[in-house]
C-alpha cells in the first residue's frame, strides 16, 4: 500500500507518495492559485493520472489548505507533518526551520518526535511573502532580488511590520539608494527575523525547508547569523508532503 501526502501550502501544493518502506515514488509541485479546493483538485488529477489514486492507497493532507482535501482519509498538522519529513530527510534530532509563504516554523526535533515549536503566523515579516512583496516593490524577481543581494551594501531595513518595512523600502527608493543595497536590506531582514526565531538551536544540527530551501545567499546569511551550517536537500520543499504521506503508510 502507498502512502501520499498532500501539503496545500498558501503558495504552493506539494504531493509525495512513499511505499511501505517509506521511500518516495513520486513528487510533484504545482501553484496553489487563489482557491485550495482548485489546488486539491488539481492535485486529485495528477494521483488519478498517475495511477496512484486507488482505494488501497491511504492519503493524508497537511498544510494551509488541508481541510480542502475532500478525498483524504485524515488531515494532520503542518507542524507534525514538517517534523516527520525532516527526520526521514535529515535524521532524527535537530531543528527544522520552515520558511513559507505566509508563516515559518521552527520545530525542535529529538528520537524523530517533535519536542516544541515556534511559529510566526501573525505578520508576514520573515516569510516568503515578505520577499515577493518586496521584490516587486523594487521592480524584480524574487531570484534577481537574490542576485541584487549579493553586490550590494548593507543597509537596514528596522520595522518589525511588512506594512511598514514596505514604507521604508519606498523612502530608500525616493532617495535614491541603489537596488542592490535595498536588496540586500530586505535580504537581511528576513535571515534576521527568522535567525531571532532559532536563537534557540545553538549546538544542534539545523535543517531548513520549505520555499527558500533554494537560495544559496539566504541558506549562506542564516548559516552565519546562527553561526552553524545550515543544511538542506532537493527534497526539503517536499518534507511536509513526505511526512504526511509516511503517516498515510504508517511508516515510522
Amino acid at each position: 500500500m502507498l502512502g501520499i501526502g498532500i501539503d496545500i501550502g498558501s503558495t504552493a501544493t506539494k504531493v509525495a507518495a512513499v511505499d511501505e518502506r517509506g521511500t518516495v515514488v513520486d513528487s510533484w509541485m504545482h501553484p496553489t492559485g487563489f482557491s485550495s479546493v482548485e489546488a486539491a483538485n488539481v492535485a486529485r488529477v495528477h494521483l488519478e493520472e498517475a495511477g496512484l489514486l486507488t482505494q488501497e492507497h491511504s492519503v493524508v493532507a497537511t498544510g494551509y489548505g488541508r481541510n480542502a482535501v475532500s478525498y483524504a482519509n485524515k488531515v494532520v498538522t503542518e507542524i507534525t507533518c514538517h517534523g516527520k519529513g525532516a527526520a526521514c530527510l535529515f535524521g532524527p534530532d535537530g531543528a527544522v526551520i520552515d520558511v513559507g509563504g505566509q508563516d515559518t516554523k521552527v520545530i525542535w526535533l529529538s528520537d524523530g518526535v517533535v519536542k516544541k515549536f515556534l511559529m510566526n503566523d501573525k505578520c508576514a515579516a520573515g516569510t516568503g511573502r515578505f520577499l515577493e512583496i518586496m521584490a516587486d516593490r523594487l521592480a524584480a524577481s524574487q531570484l534577481e532580488l537574490t542576485d541584487l543581494a549579493r553586490v550590494g551594501k548593507p543597509t537596514t531595513i528596522s520595522s518589525m511590520c511588512t506594512v511598514f518595512a514596505e514604507s521604508e523600502v519606498i523612502s530608500l527608493v525616493g532617495r535614491g539608494e541603489p537596488r542592490e543595497n535595498i536588496a540586500r536590506g530586505v535580504i537581511d531582514s528576513v535571515v534576521g527575523r527568522v535567525a531571532a526565531m532559532a536563537s534557540g538551536t545553538k549546538g544542534m544540527p539545523v535543517y531548513l525547508t520549505g520555499g527558500l530551501c533554494a537560495n544559496e545567499l539566504i541558506i549562506e546569511r542564516l548559516s552565519s547569523a546562527l553561526d552553524t551550517t545550515v543544511k538542506t536537500c532537493s527534497e526539503a520543499r517536499y518534507a511536509g508532503a513526505i511526512g504526511a504521506a509516511r503517516i498515510a503508510a504508517g511508516v515510522a
